[in-house]
């Protein structure tokens, strides 16, 4: 089995093009930062808690220096994945990116429109683990509120929306064939929620990576063909109008014996 991989850009693959992804993208997983699988474009107006992190210093200035995602949860907090935040995605401290901004009210990276937004602070959680990806969750705080409409409500723990198969839909910037090949507008793509069972059968452990049902969950297409990817990494996982997840990592993308691990929101925040 493949090493799974977190679905975020690093500064050192933001710097290769995207010819020169493609025949690496062949031979080993591909890493997150493309835009999903399988998708189809929609506009941020219909979605307007999906926002891009960016750093045009450390990812150029292409697609707006986005390497991430994340999702309105209040009007100055934005959720995403931890590991997003990391040395290994960002080769430094958070704290040491000084244009980190979260792009909201855009659907073309490149385009006009919406709000480039400073952030002035950051929270990791405490239970977060990289080794495994197990509490991938951060919060980052926002120099200036966005409107309260923007804000995308989460899912308890027992909500329905978490049930196996309930259709959701991943949203994000990242690779839309796991090839290498970016998408510069928004995309979103079904899929479904999965058993815990189902789960762990596909990452029992290993160099496959370990499913562990209590921080996370997973959602995939049963056939093969839809799913987050590169660069989608803190993107939301959406289901019956609420947040159940973000986009954390997985074996390749779109595969339909490998579906995207997402953290389980209801279990890591506030933690």
């Amino acid at each position: 089995m493949r090493r799974p991989l977190v679905r975020a850009l690093t500064g050192a693959l933001a710097l290769i093009s995207t010819a020169a992804l493609a025949p690496l993208a062949a031979s080993v997983p591909a890493v997150a930062d493309g835009v999903v699988v399988g998708g189809s474009p929609v506009r941020a107006a219909d979605s307007p808690w999906v926002v891009a992190l960016s750093s045009r210093d450390r990812f150029g200035g292409t697609r707006a220096g986005q390497f991430c995602g994340g999702v309105v949860v209040a009007p100055t907090k934005v959720m995403t994945a931890a590991h997003c935040l990391s040395r290994t995605v960002l080769g430094q401290k958070v704290s040491d990116v000084a244009d980190l901004r979260v792009i909201a009210g855009r659907s073309a990276l490149a385009g006009a429109g919406g709000q480039e937004i400073a952030v002035s602070d950051s929270w990791v959680s405490p239970r977060y683990d990289p080794a495994t990806n197990s509490a991938d969750m951060a919060v980052l705080t926002l120099a200036k509120a966005l409107p309260a409409s923007l804000v995308l409500p989460l899912a308890g723990a027992g909500d329905a929306a978490y049930a196996p198969g309930t259709s959701a839909t991943v949203y994000g910037w990242g690779d839309m064939s796991g090839s290498g090949r970016y998408a510069s507008s928004l995309r979103a793509a079904p899929v479904t929620v999965l058993s815990d069972g189902t789960c762990e059968q596909a990452y029992p452990g290993g160099l496959g990576g370990r499913y562990v049902a209590s921080t996370m969950l997973c959602a995939g297409d049963p056939q093969g063909g839809h799913d987050a990817c590169q660069g989608d990494s803190g993107g939301p996982l959406v289901a019956r109008g609420r947040l159940i997840g973000l986009v954390s990592w997985g074996s390749g993308c779109g595969r339909a014996d490998s579906p995207g691990v997402y953290t389980r929101v209801s279990a890591v925040a506030g933690s």
